[in-house]
């Protein structure tokens, strides 16, 4: 049976096209958003490994980039101020010249098993100050640079995305047999290096350069 049934609302090509297709925001989705850090999102960012950065370029092009490490890797300067380490990458700085260019930047907290997520809102900076980045060393590796995040808005996000997608159940969880290495997958795209060259290194750096 075809579920897909033609709307009689007309297209959406302005923000109040698109306000009539949705309708009102509701009064309690509308107070939710808060201009700080709170107790909660502090406690939420404790428990989180793992976020999403969210940034464009000059130009409006938008990258979105993962980040992750033990629980309660961000560091909470204040109720103003987030601070996020840089760990060992590939060395692209995506999110990083994004930034110079454009300091708009939305972040996304995940914790395993809560369905809910914690977004951010605001405006990020790159900072190389030693007094902030010291405590964030990990394996006696200590970061020497990050991104400092001045919050605008912050506010919980409901569950129902991930309750659908059950992210959290392990019955879902993919064989990792059953996908290429991202080894073979590089060397397939390029065909700059051979498939076994490039798993062998990629086994390394996951080995040797977490941090």
């Amino acid at each position: 049976m075809n579920r897909h049934v033609a709307s009689d609302k007309p297209p959406v090509k302005s923000p109040e096209d698109l306000r009539a297709h949705f309708g009102q925001v509701s009064p309690l989705a509308e107070k939710k958003v808060l201009n700080h850090i709170d107790k909660f999102c502090r406690d939420f960012i404790a428990l989180s490994p793992f976020l999403v950065i969210a940034t464009s370029d000059g130009k409006g092009h938008a990258d979105a980039s993962p980040r992750g490490d033990a629980p309660g890797f961000v560091a909470v300067i204040d109720d103003k101020t987030l601070l996020i380490p840089d760990r060992r990458g590939n060395n692209r700085v995506d999110t990083f010249s994004n930034i110079l260019a454009s300091p708009g930047i939305g972040l996304i907290f995940l914790v395993p098993g809560i369905n809910e997520t914690l977004r951010i809102n605001g405006r990020a900076e790159i900072s190389q100050e030693p007094d902030l980045l010291t405590p964030l060393t990990v394996q006696n590796v200590t970061p020497v640079i990050g991104l400092k995040v001045h919050v605008d808005e912050t506010y919980f996000h409901c569950g129902k995305a991930l309750m659908r997608s059950k992210l959290w159940n392990p019955a879902t969880q993919v064989e990792r047999h059953s996908f290429p290495t991202l080894g073979r997958i590089i060397a397939e795209q390029t065909a700059a290096v051979e498939v076994e060259v490039a798993e062998k290194t990629m086994e390394e750096a996951y080995r040797t350069r977490l941090y």
